[in-house]
């Protein structure tokens, strides 16, 4: 009787309180009704509100229907409350662009959910076994090089208002098997766990076996391995979550994140690669299914490059540019950002980016700030223009040999590359550059004397 170690495993972990409700999804194969037999035994001492719950996902007609029949009855011997539910797996799949087995995971989780609340119940305890542990674990092992994903199902984890619990990952499914047959259970059997196609499937039948023939306690020593590897990944994701926000600044409205390379730099390599996932994990509203290891290694050549400007593009439209010592993380605007707008003399422009650009007429020359231009009316050609840079812009000043271009000047600013299309330039009719607004000022070629009226452009509320 493998009673013991469940119970040694629950008070191991605290699985379980006294007192409390208990939902159980129970399938009607081996796994669940052992797992609802288990928590029978022990519904007096514990002084449990047990419920089974099932689901019927459409997908095998009359024998899935059956299947449900059957747990109610078993429920009814047991006297434990049942409850069922029908879900549409086919049509939920094709409206959601999903494969057969994650609608069907979606579409049960969601009814969990809503009975856990409804019942107001502690915990959701779940058939997982030792085996499914091992599979899994060696499922993520050919899928993904990411550690933080090889973990395992985890023993007990937030769910609802309560927990998932799974008492029967320190068995196996021969333990289990015998459990049934000591305990004149004869569960259903869905014969779609013998089909290959599913990659589950597939381990279980050709590679579990041949793992148990070198270790027949596989499964607890794979156990062992998962719950150390949580603990250790708890760890590093809380001192990731700490360095991410020391170190990142995030723009909610723009989906937009940055932070300086040198000290984002002076963490350990294993704490920037969690803070590089908990970045992705705030930009994405869903995480690109194409998202892989490959993505990551690509982030950490950008922050050694040593080039002062580089970008590379990630899935839907990410973009990770390094400029210089900063790091911005952004989505690219799927817009033309360019725009040319005639600035009136009274008169105000409202930029793309709700900044404001206003011009008036003034007799008195005062003094110059960031935020204001001023020049005499004759050193110019009318009208002024307001637009964003162009090939071959160029600019010059007073103390310049000649004229500068536009890109350079951005360049020895530092300005990042993104936002350097979308930079508003002040013109004169003959697209003579009068002003980088919030950056440089020009010098009009045309010189006249100090007794004239005066233009002044004044700018506010910018993001520059």
């Amino acid at each position: 009787m493998i009673n013991k170690t469940i119970t040694t495993f629950i008070k191991k972990h605290g699985l379980l309180m006294e007192d409390t409700t208990v939902l159980v999804g129970v399938s009607g194969g081996p796994d669940s009704m052992a797992l609802l037999h288990f928590l029978h035994s022990i519904r007096e001492e514990w002084n449990l509100q047990l419920i089974a719950i099932s689901v019927d996902h459409q997908l095998r007609g009359d024998e899935s229907k059956a299947d449900m029949d059957y747990v109610r009855h078993i429920c009814d011997q047991w006297n434990i409350t049942f409850i069922g539910t029908s879900v549409d797996v086919p049509s939920y799949k094709i409206e959601k662009h999903l494969g057969t087995q994650l609608a069907a995971r979606e579409l049960r989780y969601q009814f969990f959910e809503q009975q856990m609340k409804y019942h107001d119940a502690a915990y959701l305890a779940l058939g997982h076994h030792g085996d499914d542990q091992v599979e899994t674990m060696l499922m993520s092992l050919v899928r993904t090089a990411d550690s933080s994903a090889f973990s395992g199902i985890p023993v007990k984890r937030n769910f609802a208002a309560g927990h998932i619990i799974r008492p029967l990952l320190c068995v196996s499914k021969e333990q289990i098997l015998t459990y049934c047959l000591e305990n004149r259970i004869a569960p259903r059997i869905d014969p779609t766990n013998h089909e290959t196609e599913y990659t589950r499937n597939y381990f279980r039948k050709y590679l579990l076996p041949l793992i148990k023939e070198k270790n027949s306690n596989i499964h607890n020593t794979v156990q062992y391995l998962s719950e150390t590897l949580q603990e250790d990944e708890s760890y590093l994701r809380q001192e990731a979550s700490k360095l991410v926000d020391r170190t990142v600044v995030f723009h909610a409205e723009s989906k937009q994140a940055s932070f300086e390379i040198s000290l984002f730099k002076t963490h350990s390599y294993a704490l920037q690669r969690r803070a590089f996932h908990l970045i992705l994990n705030y930009l994405y509203d869903d995480l690109p299914g194409s998202l892989s290891y490959i993505h990551e290694q690509d982030f950490f050549a950008l922050l050694k490059s040593d080039k002062s400007n580089v970008q590379i593009d990630f899935p839907s439209n990410l973009k990770l540019e390094k400029s210089y010592e900063k790091m911005v993380i952004y989505f690219a605007e799927h817009h033309d950002s360019s725009y040319h707008k005639t600035l009136e003399i009274p008169g105000e422009i409202k930029l793309p980016d709700g900044s404001m650009v206003r011009a008036d007429y003034v007799s008195v020359y005062s003094e110059q700030n960031e935020q204001t231009y001023i020049c005499e009316i004759e050193q110019v050609a009318l009208p002024l223009h307001i637009r964003t840079r162009q090939r071959g812009d160029r600019m010059r000043w007073k103390g310049l040999d000649g004229s500068k271009k536009i890109k350079d000047i951005f360049i020895d600013a530092k300005v990042p590359r993104k936002d350097r299309n979308k930079w508003p330039i002040l013109i004169d009719n003959n697209g003579e550059v009068l002003w980088l607004i919030g950056l440089k000022k020009g010098q009009p070629e045309k010189e006249v004397g100090r007794n004239a009226s005066y233009i002044r452009v004044h700018y506010e509320n910018g993001s520059l």
